[in-house]
């Protein structure tokens, strides 16, 4: 996706853009997969699928489950980009949050949090005069910071102020500004403060919840970044097998594919095509879950969150689980994929995400991955390949956007300006057609 989305950007700049795959399909490690026999192939799970599965290809399923924030980076580089034109959203229904071995719905509305038991009545107090003080918060406007120094102060005593408890903290930074660990804890509070804020702006737009899903998964946000830059002029190669990036005197010059070369003043890679300018940072345990009926206590949506706390069960980072259905065509009629996701911490990765499953029962099928995480080492100042970060444990795309971003910036040395692509836009398109 980091991929799709830069050489969609790239072109939009003017820039002549060759874009290879050595697979079949847009998206690599973003893809969804289609129809459901290949996913049984792609695990090397024996034998066909069961009847009861319904068609194989009315499955699509993500390897990688992560959901849009509405008000979100991604969104804005699908609304400025214009690929809105060739997805089509839902809304997601319901977050939920893991606490004392029970899901609650992580309230959407004031009533909702009044109503909540995840609280008891002084503490919602004091959390919706938190709330109300993270609305009017803006880091331009000192009179709104009630004492807090938004580049000194930390989170902790941001939450001292406001006299919140333990659960409610758990719940604020890991629901809510969506944190692994609780590292963000000890650094200043601005970030997490513009993280709460994203939240409830991105709750605001349409209320359920805050995540916007693409029916038929998420593989058609690649495929429609690639789109893009076929419109401005790129080229695309799937099955295009790449034998050797080359290298004169410490930079990029081109890429060997069968035979021939392509040559290139910038390269852009994920971390398979070169792993000798990465890192192993960690890994991520996945498992996608085949379920005949939505989630228990959830009231029946068929698509959700959960986000267990590393403080509930343990454990120094989240566990997450993404639940969308056949309401998004993604499943068969009547079937729900539910993808839990969680950091490696131990030698036994399918015990960590156990509490997770356990929510899920019964489970009619399970494909478990565990992936490697991978940071270049490599930035690319001298030898000009960029390389994207592999995709972690959380289950929205602020984290990828970031590192499109960080990528953007380092390959043309100045910062991504949304507005900018809107002007280049416009200077192609003109204003009318826009409108």
């Amino acid at each position: 996706l980091q991929e799709c989305i830069l050489s969609g950007i790239m072109s939009v700049n003017g820039k002549k853009v060759l874009h290879m795959d050595r697979n079949s399909y847009y998206g690599g490690e973003s893809a969804s997969i289609t129809p459901l026999e290949d996913l049984y192939k792609r695990f090397n799970l024996p034998g066909a699928p069961p009847e009861s599965m319904g068609r194989g290809r009315d499955w699509n399923v993500d390897l990688i489950p992560k959901f849009l924030m509405a008000n979100g980076q991604l969104v804005k580089m699908l609304l400025y980009t214009e690929v809105t034109r060739y997805l089509d959203f839902k809304v997601i229904e319901g977050s939920f949050v893991y606490k004392g071995g029970k899901i609650y719905k992580v309230p959407s509305t004031e009533a909702e949090a009044l109503a909540s038991s995840l609280m008891g009545l002084f503490e919602k107090r004091r959390f919706r005069k938190f709330l109300v003080y993270v609305a009017n918060f803006d880091e331009n406007d000192p009179r709104t910071f009630e004492g807090v120094d938004p580049k000194k102060t930390t989170m902790r005593d941001v939450y001292k102020k406001f006299d919140l408890g333990q659960d409610v903290i758990d719940f604020t930074g890991h629901a809510l500004a969506l944190y692994r660990t609780d590292d963000y804890l000890d650094q200043p509070c601005q970030e997490t403060i513009n993280r709460i804020k994203l939240y409830s702006e991105s709750l605001a737009r349409y209320g359920k919840s805050p995540y916007l899903y693409p029916l038929y998964g998420l593989g058609e946000l690649p495929q429609g970044f690639a789109r893009l830059s076929a419109i401005y002029g790129g080229t695309y190669m799937l099955n295009k097998p790449i034998e050797e990036i080359v290298i004169e005197n410490g930079k990029v010059v081109g890429v060997k594919s069968e035979g021939e070369v392509a040559r290139c003043k910038q390269l852009i890679c994920d971390p398979s095509y070169v792993s000798e300018r990465v890192t192993k940072v960690g890994q991520v345990i996945r498992v996608i879950c085949i379920l005949s009926h939505p989630i228990k206590n959830t009231n029946d949506a068929n698509s959700c969150q959960i986000i267990i706390p590393q403080n509930q069960v343990n454990r120094k980072s989240d566990i997450y689980v993404c639940m969308i259905s056949s309401a998004h065509n993604v499943a068969a009629q009547g079937k729900y994929i539910a993808i839990a996701s969680t950091t490696v911490e131990t030698a036994d990765p399918e015990k960590e995400i156990k509490p997770a499953l356990d929510l899920l029962e019964p489970i009619e099928q399970k494909f478990v991955s565990i992936s490697d995480l991978f940071a270049p080492t490599d930035l690319g100042t001298e030898s000009q390949i960029f390389i994207s970060r592999t995709y972690d444990a959380t289950t929205h795309f602020e984290t990828t956007c970031d590192d499109i971003k960080d990528i953007y910036k380092r390959m043309m040395g100045s910062e991504f300006d949304f507005e900018e692509m809107k002007r280049k836009k416009n200077d192609i398109y003109g204003e009318e057609e826009q409108q």
